[in-house]
């Protein structure tokens, strides 16, 4: 069974990045451009400094700047669904996705405390070393042990609203993200995979875990 995770790390491992194309259009982000939607579009949601007053709604401050990108961009193309998002991009260039993901990663992260010490002790044993009884990878393979991600595979979750990280891997579970028609979203196709091996004691585990990493 250990050899099993093995492989199964090794294959998610080699996801391909972000296209190259997409991290570097050879535009030089407009950060004031950016600032602007923030404040008109983002920040009600997002908090104005990426630092989301609400568990519901994700913090963006720190996230990697190709990943806010490729986000915005899938939501725009409909790879991933939500109507709210959908709305909020419909105006948006790639270029402007891309200044937003500069302006994004820039911003500091506040910082959360999770809450539930029972939950955060199991979510630690499986963030650090998955579960040989589910076949469940150690999240930390992707993510990194501080919960950073790699910039352009794997998104930072340290600091997360667990509420917004719990609900992220019931939609991977459920099929309702990460599972496009076309196939495009590779790295969603790898969370559902992993989702799938997951309880809901397990999702909520990790997700009230990640909150507190810095």
């Amino acid at each position: 069974m250990r050899y099993a995770l093995l492989l199964f790390a090794a294959s998610i491992a080699i996801v391909p990045p972000f296209p190259a194309q997409a991290q570097e259009s050879g535009v030089k982000p407009d950060l004031a451009k950016a600032q602007q939607i923030v404040n008109t579009v983002c920040a009600a949601c997002h908090g104005a400094d990426g630092n989301s007053p609400t568990p519901v709604n994700p913090s963006l401050a720190g996230q990697h700047a190709e990943y806010i990108t490729r986000q915005l961009m899938h939501f725009k193309s409909g790879i991933r669904s939500n109507a709210v998002m959908a709305g909020m991009v419909a105006n948006l260039t790639p270029e402007d996705m891309k200044s937003l993901g500069v302006f994004f990663a820039a911003q500091k992260p506040k910082g959360l405390a999770a809450k539930d010490r029972t939950l955060v002790s199991a979510g630690q044993k499986l963030y650090r070393g998955g579960s040989a009884a589910s076949a469940l990878p150690a999240c930390a393979a992707c993510h990194s042990p501080n919960g950073a991600g790699i910039p352009a595979r794997y998104p930072r979750l340290s600091g997360q609203h667990a509420d917004y990280t719990f609900a992220q891997l019931q939609a991977f579970k459920t099929g309702a993200r990460g599972m496009d028609k076309d196939g495009k979203d590779v790295n969603g196709r790898v969370m559902a995979q992993i989702a799938a091996r997951m309880s809901e004691r397990d999702m909520r585990a990790i997700a009230e875990y990640t909150s507190g990493l810095h």
